[in-house]
């Protein structure tokens, strides 16, 4: 029976090693509540992360969602539609309005050049996504943002272990949310995390994920319940001791892509961005159907029937989603548009090998008329 390739495969610490992790686990009882796992997993990405504070969530939606509940801000959002669900969502479950800017062609971040039209009286904050590991222009949207007083929330769900002009990505805006799910780089099987500096934001954030509980006779606000467990916990400190090698892995796989499907005509691949070392989350190939002679369907198409499962990612585009009844006008954002209409994210991870590389390029290629 022929083996099926996914998009992702989750990176997992040796089992023997997980289990060494979680043997005290059984010993003290401390399964959840900010455990020592929770307390030393935080430290420790404090340091790889290189930021100065870090709080963690029970997956990355809840520290976005949260996050901008601890702003609370009030009126319009600038976002991008190209992008998760969990993107547009908790900002709309927040009772913010999104208004979506469109992206660049070459980085598919959201265009730093538009948003300046979009902001009204109403704006508050801005909410930018850092795609398949590329970096939003951050200088851009600082100078945006204290020219009109706008808070900044950096969805960095694939920027996990980035850094730009050698700072960790996780440093820049109000806040950056990090995604720890089992289809990430980097993952604690379920997960995620809030980087920030100002300290009131911090305590609102612990507030928001722990019902508010400070102490076993005091609750001074309304919150939720998005505490990450110790099994959670143990994961990433296992996985985060080998997070350079499973970059390193991805990074060759990518490379062979690069070597095999680079300089075909009707293929763009995406470009190593200035200043940043990169973590290899994903690998999207846009396709050109008047060069390439095929279309994005149809390499789609061709690969699942080999039993590979390619990924259309993103589309549909948030501001196009039944759940929002045709509210937005899609037609504004044009590029986002074609690009989620053309794009393909390739199977990529660290177990992926190079003859899976060499037989899914093949079939690329066999699709070029």
């Amino acid at each position: 029976m022929q083996e099926k390739i996914f998009v992702t495969q989750s990176s997992i610490a040796p089992l023997a090693e997980y289990i060494n992790e979680i043997k005290d686990i059984w010993d003290n009882h401390h399964m959840t509540n900010m455990g020592p796992k929770h307390i030393k997993f935080q430290n420790e990405l404090l340091n790889y992360l290189n930021v100065e504070n870090v709080e963690l969530f029970t997956n990355g939606h809840m520290a976005l969602e949260l996050s901008v509940q601890a702003l609370n801000l009030q009126g319009e959002v600038i976002t991008t539609p190209f992008t998760f669900a969990s993107t547009t969502h908790a900002i709309v479950r927040n009772n913010l309005e999104p208004v979506f800017c469109d992206i660049n062609e070459d980085d598919y971040t959201i265009d730093v050049s538009k948003i300046e039209k979009l902001i009204t009286d109403k704006t508050c904050a801005i909410v930018p996504v850092h795609v398949y590991g590329n970096i939003c222009d951050i200088e851009g949207i600082e100078y945006i943002a204290k020219k009109y007083g706008l808070k900044v929330i950096y969805d960095a769900a694939h920027a996990f272990g980035e850094t730009y002009k050698g700072q960790g990505i996780g440093n820049f805006g109000d806040v950056s949310c990090f995604s720890f799910h089992a289809t990430k780089v980097f993952n604690t099987i379920e997960g995620g995390a809030a980087c920030y500096k100002n300290k009131q934001l911090g305590n609102a954030l612990y507030e928001l994920k722990n019902f508010g509980i400070h102490g076993p006779e005091e609750v001074r606000a309304v919150g939720a319940n998005a505490k990450m467990n110790e099994f959670c916990a143990a994961m990433g400190l296992c996985n985060l001791r080998h997070i350079k090698e499973e970059i390193d892995k991805r990074k060759k796989a990518a490379e062979r892509y690069y070597e095999r499907l680079e300089g075909i005509k009707g293929i763009r691949l995406n470009v190593a961005q200035k200043d940043v070392e990169p973590n290899y989350a994903y690998l999207p190939v846009l396709f050109d159907e008047r060069q390439f002679g095929a279309t994005r369907e149809t390499v789609f198409a061709e690969l699942e029937k080999n039993d590979i499962y390619a990924r259309k990612y993103f589309y549909p585009l948030t501001n196009t989603f039944s759940a929002f009844n045709g509210r937005y006008d899609v037609l504004k954002t044009p590029i986002a548009l074609h690009i989620s209409k053309h794009i393909l994210t390739l199977p990529l991870y660290a177990e992926l090998s190079m003859d899976t590389v060499d037989k899914i390029c093949d079939i690329i290629l066999g699709c070029k008329v």
